[in-house]
């Protein structure tokens, strides 16, 4: 996929899928502005060691004027933004259990994070996307989890759902502006975040999460790159609103 002068901002990038996602954007041409709470120096160097071009930023999705903050640098930058990957999400610091146990809180702080996170990160990004003649690509991740149904995880299914709903309605609403809108779901996912969150059952959860699959095979981040790329670039210039299932053949739409 040539990618060749586009600008991308990938939020949660400083490890896992979001260092996974610039990784693949810088090596098929684009510039990686990757933003987290974290430190995101070592995916500056991964992308960069691969010969991309990169540039690391603070960033709270959860913090409307952070997200400003962001899209002003990027423009400032390199002025423009043409694809932003919303990958930013809370995870592997939540706490599962019966959906009665769920403290208020951590619900709060998953919505705050997954679902207004991504609404933020478009208010600041889409006025910019406007101004450029080619539109933009926008990439939501979802999961599995809000489609087939994630038992004891009730507050993380509830906001990756959400993430569907933002996926279509805001398609619909950017269209005229040639904003292309879509999601990509993925099962669980070798990371630390997954080994995080299910702590010292992780072994047994991806082993059984595996054998429900058509492909019997747990997914490594490198197995959502080309889904990504394909968004984020013109081979998808006609695709918007979809939410597309990277999850070995659990759940068919």
């Amino acid at each position: 996929m040539d990618l060749n002068g586009k600008v991308a901002i990938i939020t949660g990038a400083a490890r896992g899928l979001g260092r996974e996602y610039a990784c693949a954007l810088a090596a098929s041409g684009a510039v990686a502005i990757v933003a987290d709470k974290r430190d995101c120096a070592d995916t500056v160097k991964a992308v960069e060691a691969a010969g991309g071009r990169a540039l690391g930023l603070d960033l709270d999705v959860a913090d409307s004027e952070s997200t400003q903050a962001l899209a002003e640098a990027a423009v400032e930058a390199f002025g423009r933004i043409d694809i932003l990957v919303n990958n930013a999400a809370l995870f592997g610091s939540l706490k599962g259990g019966h959906f009665e146990e769920i403290l208020e809180e951590e619900w709060d702080a998953c919505m705050s994070v997954n679902v207004k996170g991504i609404w933020n990160c478009c208010k600041a990004v889409v006025p910019i996307m406007r101004k450029g003649e080619a539109g933009g690509s926008i990439i939501n991740i979802a999961s599995l989890a809000a489609v087939y149904g994630m038992a004891f995880a009730l507050h993380y299914a509830t906001s990756k759902a959400a993430v569907i709903g933002i996926t279509r309605t805001l398609a619909r609403e950017l269209g005229r502006d040639w904003i292309r809108v879509n999601a990509i779901a993925p099962s669980i996912v070798l990371t630390e975040a997954t080994d995080e969150f299910f702590g010292a059952k992780s072994e047994k959860a991806k082993q059984a999460i595996a054998s429900s699959q058509a492909l019997r095979k747990n997914l490594e981040t490198r197995d959502l790159a080309g889904t990504l790329l394909y968004l984020a670039s013109d081979a998808s210039r006609f695709v918007t609103g979809q939410t597309i299932m990277v999850d070995g053949g659990t759940v068919f739409l």
